[in-house]
């Protein structure tokens, strides 16, 4: 195949995050428990053991977790900043958010929607 001929490369990379409930000031009264996880692997939520979070600290939590799978300016603060309250406001709880590696991906295996002319 000559280099014109070639499919464009249509790969990203997202990174992998940890999800764990860290103790804040005040006692946690939900249903989360210190140390319980779960990980984001590209679109996946992937609980670990017998972590649960109920859903609504999970409401607070999904706008923030694509933001912290992209790459980022060193100084924004959605790559210095990593604890989520717990949106309980009796609640001490916190959800610290890790990123703990990086994983590529494909266009063509996310989507349907063709890349625009000339792969950009």
């Amino acid at each position: 195949m000559a280099p014109t001929d070639r499919a464009p490369d249509d790969s990203f990379e997202l990174y992998d995050l940890r999800v764990e409930v860290v103790a804040g000031e005040r006692p946690m009264v939900c249903s989360h428990r210190m140390g319980h996880a779960f990980d984001v692997q590209g679109e996946n939520l992937v609980f670990l053991g017998p972590a649960s979070v109920s859903m609504y600290a999970l409401a607070a939590l999904l706008p923030v977790l694509p933001a912290k799978q992209r790459d980022t300016h060193p100084h924004d603060w959605m790559t210095t900043d990593a604890d989520i309250a717990c949106p309980d406001p009796n609640c001490g709880g916190r959800f610290r958010v890790t990123r703990t590696a990086r994983r590529t991906f494909r266009h063509s295996e996310v989507t349907v929607v063709p890349l625009p002319r000339g792969g950009q």
